[in-house]
């Protein structure tokens, strides 16, 4: 976001080897250890009609390249098994009539120590023995930029069918950080969230979203 705010707008992958200070959604913090995440960014100009929905399409890419059993949990983890794998950032800023954006990624290669983490961890050793991060970037990254050109003419609709497919949460019972409760239902096709409640279907565009206990 420096290099877009002091007039470079080049498309760029900055790769970090070890990342003391990442953050994630909300300011949280994401830390990789060297060798133990892979953690990038891609930064470029972007102009799409509509950004809705594009961290449910870049993670989408994620798991189609990674492998069947990864799942997609709104708006922005990677899951296996019901443990979280990778989370996603995207921010976008506008100069001059140019938008960019830089869309940041973290995914765990080896399993990170998990004390004072809300959500259980996996890793791509789990089910990829040899991954590390140079070769799990090297599977991802070019489908991940078809997928944004894809998006930036097209928008999420195209994309609805697949995610909804992997859709961690769908047909869960589930709560947002607002106080909604309902059962989840995918996402439409603007990649907004669909929960039936007692008072009839919601849909969620920004919220923090729980799976509730049975």
């Amino acid at each position: 976001m420096r290099r877009a705010r002091n007039g470079c707008h080049d498309p760029i992958l900055l790769v970090a080897e070890h990342q003391s200070a990442g953050r994630g959604r909300q300011g949280r913090s994401w830390v990789g250890e060297p060798a133990h995440a892979l953690t990038f960014s891609i930064g470029l100009p972007y102009q799409p009609s509509n950004w809705s929905g594009l961290s449910l399409a870049v993670g989408l890419s994620l798991a189609e390249s990674l492998g069947k059993d990864i799942q997609l949990k709104w708006p922005n983890d990677l899951w296996c098994h019901h443990r979280k794998l990778g989370g996603i950032l995207i921010e976008a800023a506008s100069q001059g009539g140019q938008s960019y954006a830089v869309i940041g990624i973290g995914l765990n290669v080896e399993k990170p120590p998990s004390e004072g983490l809300r959500t259980p961890t996996a890793a791509l050793t789990e089910f990829w023995p040899e991954a590390s991060a140079p070769l799990a970037l090297e599977r991802i990254v070019k489908p991940l930029l078809d997928t944004l050109k894809y998006f930036e003419l097209n928008g999420f609709s195209p994309f609805q069918e697949r995610f909804n497919a992997r859709d961690a949460l769908r047909e869960l019972d589930v709560a947002t950080s607002d106080g909604l409760v309902g059962l989840c239902k995918g996402v439409n096709d603007q990649g907004a969230l669909q929960i039936d409640t007692a008072h009839g279907r919601v849909l969620v565009n920004s919220s923090e979203v729980s799976v509730r206990p049975k």
